[in-house]
């Protein structure tokens, strides 16, 4: 099977990123990261960047950006992307007040797939990445999650599933996974618990619920592109935290570049 390559989403390390973005990435580059996955970029133009990503080694896979910078400067997102090599634009969430009606998340699809339609001419893919709430409602006669990906073809939305959001919302991830391949390029990988009110707290690699080592393989056999590691909120100070996911990653994945 292809490699797959194991990937950190920076909003992990906001707080050390904005404090200094240039040491922050050239730390996660020497832990051993293949890639990353920006959410924000923290004022340093692109083609700086990009520079200092092909001086430390490390791929951009591709970007979260909010579903309003979407809507209102596409071009100037999907531009950014391009220069830094990237092929993935990502939506990563969708405000509360912006998603209370059937109505509203049909305006997010349609809006979705036109963001779709012109990534694609652009060389890009656009995907759209989960939580639970995607699981609370119904579109169409099905989860908004799967509503959110019912057109087929070139100019689908493609997939970035959260693993510990799915399970979270009670759904079976490696079911999911299965569901989506050949659509799913980027999988993000995390782990997580519940508190006393049953309130999600999300873990480094290893120390909660989701079968990590069953979604490695679920994603091999889907054809997932890359794995990308995501701490929502860390326990430890955050570059601790993704240094241990990384290390559980190199010790249950045969397949990680060392």
């Amino acid at each position: 099977m292809a490699h797959i390559g194991i990937g950190l989403q920076l909003y992990t390390l906001r707080d050390d990123m904005a404090l200094d973005m240039e040491g922050t990435l050239r730390h996660v580059a020497k832990l051993g990261y293949e890639g990353v996955e920006f959410a924000g970029y923290y004022g340093m133009p692109a083609e700086q960047l990009k520079q200092l990503l092909d001086e430390i080694g490390l791929k951009a896979i591709g970007s979260h950006v909010s579903l309003d910078n979407l809507r209102n400067n596409l071009q100037g997102e999907i531009e950014f992307l391009r220069t830094l090599g990237a092929t993935y634009i990502i939506c990563p969430y969708v405000a509360d007040e912006q998603r209370q009606t059937v109505e509203q998340w049909q305006q997010i699809i349609a809006d979705c797939e036109t963001f779709a339609e012109a990534t694609k001419k652009q060389g890009l893919q656009f995907l759209y990445h989960n939580h639970d709430f995607e699981f609370h409602l119904h579109v169409n006669g099905q989860f908004v999650f799967d509503a959110m990906y019912a057109q087929k073809g070139e100019n689908a939305i493609n997939v970035e599933m959260d693993v510990c959001w799915v399970q979270f919302a009670g759904q079976d991830p490696l079911a999911y996974i299965a569901k989506y391949a050949g659509r799913l390029p980027l999988v993000h990988f995390k782990d997580f618990s519940k508190d006393a009110e049953g309130k999600i707290v999300t873990l480094e690699l290893g120390q909660g619920e989701v079968e990590l080592e069953k979604v490695i393989k679920a994603a091999e056999q889907a054809g997932v592109e890359w794995l990308v590691v995501e701490q929502d909120h860390c326990q430890k100070p955050p570059l601790t935290s993704v240094a241990n996911s990384l290390n559980w990653v190199k010790e249950h994945y045969t397949g990680v570049k060392n």
